[in-house]
């Protein structure tokens, strides 16, 4: 398998991971899915790595197997999960959990993966952070680690540029049609229409939204745009945004 059309995507199972997936073999791209669930998506050119990313030992077991086996130029971390609680109810768990998930995964992906890349003199990482980042009520360890992901995104910019590689972040906003949203605001109910209401342009976002944005950053091209974060988000990052 090529390593310069070659992906590693995490959480490519379901809802935004699961259309990028698709949306990349379309376009000629070698995926290698890591995900705890095998992939909806059935492709000879898609690989699956089934792998729990919460726990740290085994994501850095399957990231350096897997750099040997299907070295990869472009990463994209997109995995992720809400833990949604009021700040009394946060338990430890919740932080160790969304850490080793957030964080810790993607500096083991990106430290298997960067020999490749600086053998290449190229690479494309992208990391999936969240609107929440900016406040929103019930996310008090979601928006913390998905707001160390924008910093930790923005230092291996200044740190990998020399090497010919880019790192930005995406921020979805409302993304409807995927498990985590609808696991806070379940399908049919009218809360929909009114968090809907709530966003500037009059609609939720669709999964196809945050690909796009994705695929921009993993173009050859776009070597001049380097640790940026990037809102999907109906323009709610503008203005107050809530579930309730």
């Amino acid at each position: 398998m090529t390593a310069a059309r070659t992906v590693w995507l995490t959480g490519g199972s379901s809802g935004i991971g699961a259309t990028l997936c698709a949306r990349l073999l379309e376009r000629g791209h070698r995926v290698v899915n890591f995900d705890r669930e095998p992939s909806p998506v059935h492709h000879a050119h898609l690989h699956s790595v089934l792998v729990d990313l919460a726990d740290v030992a085994a994501t850095r077991e399957a990231a350096s197997a897997t750099a040997s086996t299907h070295p990869a130029l472009r990463i994209v971390h997109n995995a992720g999960t809400i833990r949604e609680k009021l700040l009394p109810d946060v338990e430890p768990d919740d932080l160790d959990t969304l850490t080793h998930l957030h964080l810790a995964a993607p500096i083991a992906l990106v430290q298997a993966a960067l020999p490749a890349m600086r053998d290449a003199h190229f690479g494309r990482i992208v990391l999936m952070t969240t609107r929440a980042v900016v406040g929103l009520e019930k996310r008090t360890v979601y928006s913390a680690t998905k707001a160390g992901l924008i910093g930790m995104g923005r230092t291996w910019a200044l740190e990998l540029a020399k090497d010919g590689i880019t790192v930005n972040m995406v921020a979805p906003g409302p993304i409807a049609d995927t498990a985590m949203f609808h696991d806070v605001i379940p399908r049919g109910s009218p809360q929909l229409d009114v968090v809907a209401a709530r966003v500037p342009v009059g609609r939720l976002g669709l999964p196809s939204d945050v690909a796009r944005a994705v695929e921009f950053f993993l173009d050859d091209a776009a070597d001049f745009v380097t640790g940026q974060t990037l809102f999907v988000c109906g323009g709610t990052s503008v203005g107050s945004m809530s579930f309730s």
